[in-house]
């Protein structure tokens, strides 16, 4: 009798147990809805940490890993999600990687995540992130190939945002790949410098507001201006002593 006793009170604990955590799994399913209503990052940041503990899956492990991306907390979302090449990880988990890799200046990482990305799905987009890292890393012909994607591919409605000023601006994605070409042009000939300036004056006329740009054709007319300057030719003084007689 005190066995059975013993059997039935496990057995109504487990029971309760069980009970317990699928009510609190759906008071957290309540709640991350609930704060994507509100637009309350924390609180969707919470509530999936929550519930990727009491019920672990890849997309709510994907997902936590995005909304930190999406923030700027590019640490919490690599150390959510790892950072290694992984062919298995899905589109999301791979673009988590990449932006926040790129993020936190690791280029050459964070081109292996762009790089699948572009395998499965190739885009003017990603073509451009991939020129750019591939500009960083010293490979002018991977990153002219991607260019000349880009140019093919990019639509005039699609643009792209730049953040070195104070404030956000976006200008025009084709012209935005000319800027590249231009920044390769002059890596790969120092010496023909008009060829750069000539691809940076292109995109300039598509996005007038191309501040990057303006700011790489100052810098490349500077050189030039360098490169052109008459060299000052020493003056060679005479020497005023008189030879003296043998």
């Amino acid at each position: 009798m005190k066995k059975l006793i013993v059997v039935l009170i496990f057995a109504f604990g487990f029971y309760g147990g069980a009970q317990t955590k699928s009510e609190l799994q759906k008071h957290y399913e309540a709640f991350y809805n609930e704060m994507k209503l509100q637009g309350d990052v924390s609180g969707v940041i919470n509530a999936l940490t929550h519930l990727n503990v009491m019920s672990p899956t890849i997309e709510r492990r994907d997902t936590l890993a995005y909304v930190y991306a999406n923030d700027n907390q590019h640490i919490q979302a690599l150390n959510t999600i790892g950072i290694d090449k992984n062919e298995a990880d899905s589109d999301l988990a791979l673009q988590v990687k990449a932006i926040s890799l790129k993020a936190l200046n690791q280029p050459k990482r964070a081109l292996e995540q762009f790089e699948l990305l572009f395998k499965r799905s190739p885009d003017a987009y990603l073509a451009y992130e991939l020129a750019d890292l591939k500009i960083q890393t010293g490979d002018a012909a991977g990153a002219s190939a991607n260019i000349e994607y880009g140019i093919a591919n990019a639509t005039d409605e699609m643009s792209y945002a730049f953040y070195e000023r104070q404030q956000p601006y976006e200008v025009s994605l084709k012209a935005a790949f000319l800027h590249l070409k231009g920044l390769i042009a002059y890596n790969i000939d120092k010496t023909n410098i008009d060829a750069s300036l000539a691809l940076i004056d292109e995109a300039l006329t598509l996005a007038p507001n191309f501040n990057l740009a303006s700011l790489s054709k100052q810098a490349l007319e500077s050189r030039k201006e360098k490169t052109e300057a008459p060299q000052e030719v020493p003056e060679v003084k005479k020497d005023k002593t008189k030879a003296k007689k043998q």
